[in-house]
């Protein structure tokens, strides 16, 4: 019984072993092909490649890449850039609050954001001050 079950034990790590050794030599085969399926003549130039997009940012380490002035909306993923606020749209700020519009109505009105339209209304002493 005890032969059995180390017989069968054995046959079972030749098994391991021969897939293992099947599984090396396809993911050999597969990572060789990499540089041709990505259009490049040879491995060096590929893991240049490599490289270089690592070194870039992308998959950068210690400081963050700098931030553009360009913002992603979440929930369309367009960009905008960011709106100047002239002093035509801070006079239709203040007649807006005048006709007691809620700053989010303001902002979406004359799309700017919620905080420029607060930013406004401080700037002409338009909001009640705190105590």
């Amino acid at each position: 019984m005890l032969n059995e079950t180390a017989k069968e034990l054995q046959a079972a790590k030749a098994k391991l072993a021969e897939l293992e050794a099947a599984a090396a030599k396809q993911s050999a085969a597969m990572l060789a092909r990499l540089p041709e399926e990505y259009g490049f003549d040879s491995v060096d130039s590929f893991i240049a490649a490599l490289k270089s997009a690592a070194r870039s940012g992308g998959g950068r380490r210690g400081r963050p890449a700098k931030k553009s002035a360009v913002k992603v909306t979440a929930s369309k993923g367009k960009a905008r850039k960011r709106a100047k606020i002239t002093p035509e749209i801070k006079q239709q700020v203040k007649e807006l609050v005048g006709k007691d519009e809620s700053g989010a109505a303001i902002a979406k009105a004359l799309g700017i954001s919620l905080p420029s339209v607060q930013n406004i209304k401080k700037e002409l002493g338009l909001v009640k001050s705190r105590k």
